[in-house]
Formats: C-alpha cells, sequence, structure tokens
C-alpha cells in the first residue's frame, strides 16, 4: 500500500455530503501493510472493495502483462471508496 487519504485532504471544506466527525481515512486497512496474493485470490483480512478495485491489476500482472508507462512488474492502483480512497502500489514478485 502506498497510502491511505484522509477525507479533508481530498475535498478540503466541499465534502458532497455531511462531514462527520467519525469520517476519516480507511479504518480497514493500516499504512505500511503488505500483503502476498497467492492463486490471485484475496489475502486474508485484506478488504474485499478495495481488492475488488485492483484485481484487474493483479491479474494483469499474475499471467505476465505490465501497465503502460510503469516499471515492469508494477503497477498502481486504488480503491474505490470515494471518501477514504487508498492508493496501492502492486508489484509481481
Amino acid at each position: 500500500m502506498l497510502r491511505r487519504f484522509h477525507p479533508d485532504e481530498v475535498f478540503g471544506d466541499n465534502y458532497p455530503i455531511e462531514k462527520l466527525d467519525c469520517m476519516g481515512k480507511c479504518y480497514m486497512l493500516e499504512d505500511g501493510q503488505e500483503f502476498t496474493v497467492h492463486e490471485v485470490e484475496m489475502p486474508e483480512g485484506f478488504c474485499s472493495g478495495a481488492c475488488t478495485a485492483i484485481y484487474p491489476h493483479i491479474r494483469m500482472l499474475a499471467f505476465g502483462g505490465n501497465m503502460p508507462g510503469t516499471e515492469e512488474g508494477l503497477a498502481l492502483g486504488s480503491c474505490n471508496d470515494g471518501l477514504r480512497p487508498v492508493v496501492f502500489k502492486i508489484e509481481r514478485v
């Protein structure tokens, strides 16, 4: 994982919904966590929403493909949580 973003970093003072005190960075994952994918299946403890969003990148790398414009065996993807996005660095090992 590269980074979790706080909603304030994304929206500043222009939230698209009512801002609640409980809103913060993604609570499913922690900064610096690493996961290894085996057999192109979601690792235990990983967020299912994030996995769904970055799964195409995982499959592409697993089957030998490469993302145009990045280093070989590397892709960047993000979860689809519009309020608390997380950006992932996905590497073929």
